[in-house]
């Protein structure tokens, strides 16, 4: 049970994290246009998100196999 909640807590911090950035003024920013403009902001979007992603699954399963080791130790 506490797993999910510690799973469930960083998942809603990396959300409040990602509706932050989204609610902040829209500035011009040169690099992020031009990069826009050639397409390769998605490029980095798809990086990050991967990243971000593989991150998550590592933590994860690492989560899992703590847990299984936790429980074969009680027995």
């Amino acid at each position: 049970m506490r797993n999910k909640w510690t799973i469930l807590s960083m998942i809603a911090i990396l959300c409040m994290f990602f509706f932050q950035s989204i609610a902040q003024d829209k500035e011009v920013v040169e690099m992020a246009d031009k990069m826009r403009g050639d397409g390769k902001i998605y490029v980095v979007v798809a990086v990050i998100l991967t990243i971000l992603i593989g991150l998550i699954l590592y933590l994860v399963r690492l989560d899992r196999k703590i847990s299984k080791l936790e429980q074969s130790g009680k027995h």
